[in-house]
């Protein structure tokens, strides 16, 4: 496999990897790390490459898997969620920090879900990946991937509501 075959291959879902690690991780400097550790793998086995059915997936459930790792390790000390994706300059400043607000609370409400649940929201709602892909990932049946969603949605939004609603926690 050529360099740029390679390239070809791992480029449409580099961001994805550093957006699961940078989810997991939380530290931007963390998840740089992974994410380039993860290429460096894929690169060192690219002659095996091609037996996957899907080089994506396979990719994430490594990420995965080396984020639970440096979290179990030492180094989780200095890991914390930090969520900035989302900018938009067409509304109002009052708007704009109502809007940060909630993306902040959204991710500290997501520090505290269950390990599964957490990496189940984020493959759904922000990597946007389907039921079977997660399922394949995760190790888990369909329908356990679809509960475990479910109850973290549900827990954000009770949890946000609450906040809004009384300014608790």
């Amino acid at each position: 496999m050529t360099q740029s075959e390679f390239l070809n291959i791992v480029m449409p879902f580099k961001d994805k990897v550093f957006r699961l690690a940078k989810r997991l991780l939380v530290s931007r400097e963390e998840a740089e790390d992974a994410t380039q550790e993860i290429l460096l793998k894929l690169w060192n086995n690219k002659a095996k490459i091609e037996e996957y059915k899907n080089v994506e997936a396979f990719s994430m459930t490594m990420t995965k898997n080396l984020c639970l790792d440096k979290l179990k390790s030492k180094q989780a000390q200095n890991l914390k969620i930090v969520h900035s994706n989302y900018q938009d300059h067409s509304v109002s400043v009052q708007k704009q920090v109502e809007l940060n607000d909630s993306l902040d609370w959204v991710g500290r409400i997501m520090e505290d879900l269950p390990e599964q649940q957490k990496m189940v929201i984020q493959l759904r709602d922000i990597e946007q990946y389907d039921y079977d892909e997660i399922a394949k990932m995760l190790d888990m049946n369909n329908t356990a991937v679809r509960v475990a969603l479910s109850r973290a949605r549900k827990t954000i939004r009770k949890k946000l509501t609450n906040t809004h609603s009384y300014g608790i926690k």
